[in-house]
């Protein structure tokens, strides 16, 4: 499997599982329920994820007012572009 490839299986797993998961927090939520910790919803952005996180946040109007996490939202998409791109960078170097 090519890294272009593999990027975009990455990003796309991810992002539908942030989507969800987003999904079934703000159902939680509404529902009084027991909800899906912020921390997760981090690590699942960070980890590829935010353009489904991104999208569901839009889509379900969750989590988009509270700052303190959007903050770190938007922290974990600058530290998932830094490491995708340091990684293409160290490739790109014969690494």
């Amino acid at each position: 499997m090519t890294l272009a490839r593999w990027l975009v299986v990455v990003y796309v797993s991810a992002s539908l599982c942030a989507f969800i998961a987003y999904g079934w927090d703000k159902a939680a939520a509404r529902a009084g329920k027991k909800r899906i910790p912020e921390s997760f919803l981090h690590l699942l952005a960070v980890m590829g994820g935010w353009p489904g996180a991104w999208l569901a946040q839009q889509l379900f109007r969750h989590k988009t007012v509270k700052q303190p996490f959007r903050s770190i939202f938007w922290l974990t998409v600058l530290l998932n572009l830094a490491a995708v791109a340091g990684v293409l960078y160290w490739l790109a170097q014969g690494g």
